[in-house]
């Protein structure tokens, strides 16, 4: 039983004996940090049914409170606010618990519950991954492990977005400026160099733009639409439209470049997939469920044969779902995919991670979803996040100018092997431990600096700062769990014995106990939020708590046995906290650095 459930029990028996009143209304909270005391119970709600004054009335719960739990051992009344003292004995039987427990915190998934699928990343393959992306993987994937870490099933996908105009634009260009070129040939990875083509493809799409309105003397919208290049970009997909066997055979061996780009980068990054959807696959789906709409009354059709949806009752306005040749919109295939996912897989649930100038989209969605009667519909969530800036401005594909995922994975690395060398801390390393600590601490640095952020804020990315070995950062809290493996290498004696229930705890050592109590309420949390950021900000505040324990306390030095095995247990239970949180961000802790 939780503890707030057994004080919960007696501050109702403390108020029916002492003012024969039945009460339900009552809170607690954590202590503010400059009272003494673990829990506080606010007892201003409880004068509508009590007739006294509040600290009166502290003071009458307090007393019941530590002469009839064994876990109170104090309390002090500030006004309204009965702060309550919990006993070492309390945090030390916690602790005992916890601390062989590699899986402290995590839940194992119940057996009869159903899974929540985690669509993430689903790139264009018109162009390699970039920073913009960075964020939707890393949240996408460190959403689907905290579910997980909560007693969830999950089930991680992607949908590649392989058909359309934007691939022929690549296409075409390959075709035209191409000379045979491959990603051997050229010793580039396969979505790099389809996406030169497709940057390719704009600046002679603008060449002919200028030359059009020049010697035409037409309007730049006119010459836009003129443009023969464009023009022939619209035939090419027709053509694959039509199962041309030149222009799919194209298709096909340019996409398997990027398909085959795309996996290296995952693999830098350490995500993975379940399953992959491909958009060629599922551009049909959903047109059949909108034709039964159509005969149950969720849908209308416009005298151009068109197929809309009319949602202004709900806020929102008329959205189309078949064009009036018949033919699907995103929507229709965003009904039909989510659809096929409930049948291809054991689940209840999705969440979406797509940037939040899809808000209005998956409002629609999901609305539209409910009323074609699927129970699951209650059940999806858009991951809404915003953009990723750099210093120098923001990012567009078609001009080149995006940051290249790879690219900065790379200058992550040599970031960090720039200040470590700096620090000059590696001594006895060799080189092929170097480099794997680099890249491990680059990493780290790229991932908490954008997961440590709300998901709904905008970002203003910087390589220098993510990687500073102080503060708020991923290095900090890497160093500080290679601090404690040091810690315990050096602990030569048995350290496994627990306390004795006696032992009198420091107050940095009780601190510390209190965080770590905290973890497996901050993964609950987490994943009712859809929220890394919650993880991230529970480990820095971990790690602060075990810094100021580590620099106020002898660890090894003390010699009192009782309290260095205490203080080499916390250690350890601190690292191995860190390891598992930061395990949910995607992120990896070096033992040594």
């Amino acid at each position: 039983m939780k503890l707030q459930s057994i004080l919960a029990t007696h501050v109702k028996n403390a108020v029916k004996e002492k003012y024969d009143v039945e009460i339900d209304d009552f809170e607690f909270q954590p202590t503010r940090k400059d009272f003494e005391g673990d829990i506080t119970l606010v007892t201003f709600p409880m004068l509508r049914q009590v007739k006294t004054n509040p600290v009166k009335l502290g003071e009458d719960i307090g007393k019941y409170l530590e002469e009839n739990v064994s876990e109170v051992s104090g309390f002090n009344v500030v006004k309204g606010f009965l702060n309550i003292v919990l006993s070492d004995a309390y945090y030390l039987n916690f602790f005992n618990e916890i601390k062989d427990k590699k899986d402290f915190g995590l839940l194992p998934p119940e057996t009869s519950a159903k899974g929540i699928m985690v669509e993430y990343s689903s790139p264009n393959t018109n162009k390699p991954l970039h920073l913009g992306h960075i964020r939707n993987i890393l949240l996408g994937f460190s959403v689907a492990e905290i579910l997980k870490a909560a007693g969830n099933k999950s089930y991680k996908t992607q949908i590649i977005n392989d058909r359309g105009i934007h691939i022929c634009k690549s296409m075409l260009a390959w075709k035209r400026f191409g000379n045979e070129e491959t990603p051997d040939s050229a010793g580039i990875k396969g979505d790099k160099l389809v996406g030169n083509y497709y940057v390719k493809f704009d600046q002679e799409y603008k060449k002919e733009i200028a030359e059009l309105i020049e010697e035409k003397g037409i309007s730049e919208e006119a010459a836009k639409a003129e443009a023969p290049i464009l023009v022939e970009a619209k035939q090419m997909l027709l053509k694959w439209e039509a199962g041309d066997p030149e222009v799919v055979a194209l298709w096909e061996k340019m996409n398997q470049w990027v398909y085959d780009g795309f996996e290296k980068t995952y693999d830098a990054l350490g995500v993975d997939f379940d399953k992959n959807y491909y958009e060629s696959d599922t551009y049909l789906l959903g047109k059949d469920v909108v034709n039964k709409g159509l005969e149950k009354g969720v849908f209308y059709r416009k005298e151009d044969d068109s197929v809309w949806i009319d949602l202004t009752d709900e806020g929102l306005d008329e959205k189309i779902v078949l064009r009036s040749d018949g033919t699907a919109v995103y929507m229709t295939q965003d009904i039909g995919t989510a659809i096929q996912r409930v049948k291809d897989f054991d689940i209840n649930g999705m969440v979406y991670t797509v940037g939040n100038e899809q808000d209005y989209h998956f409002k629609v969605l999901f609305l539209i979803l409910k009323k074609l009667g699927f129970d699951w519909a209650d059940y999806l969530y858009h991951l809404s996040y915003g953009m990723v800036d750099l210093p120098s401005g923001k990012m567009k594909s078609r001009e080149g100018t995006v940051v290249d995922a790879d690219d900065l994975i790379v200058e992550m690395t040599e970031t960090a092997r720039k200040i470590s060398e700096e620090l000059g801390k590696l001594d006895g390393y060799t080189e092929t431990e170097k480099e794997e600590l680099y890249r491990i601490i680059g990493l780290g640095a790229l991932k908490y600096y954008i997961l440590k952020v709300d998901p709904k804020k905008r970002i203003l990315f910087n390589p220098e700062e993510s990687v500073d070995f102080q503060g708020n950062t991923g290095p900090f809290i890497q160093y500080t769990y290679a601090r404690i493996q040091s810690i315990i290498r050096k602990a030569d004696f048995d350290f496994s014995k627990p306390a004795a229930e006696d032992y009198e705890l420091h107050d940095k050592e009780r601190e510390l106990i209190k965080q770590l109590q905290l973890y497996p309420e901050t993964i609950q949390l987490a994943a009712e939020n859809h929220s890394p950021a919650l993880i991230a900000n529970y480990t820095y505040d971990l790690v602060k708590e075990f810094n100021s324990f580590y620099q106020n306390v002898t660890i090894l030095g003390t010699e009192n046995i009782s309290e260095k095995t205490l203080r080499v247990q916390l250690a350890k239970s601190v690292g191995e906290v860190i390891k598992s949180s930061f395990a949910l961000l995607g992120i990896q802790v070096p033992e040594r650095m």
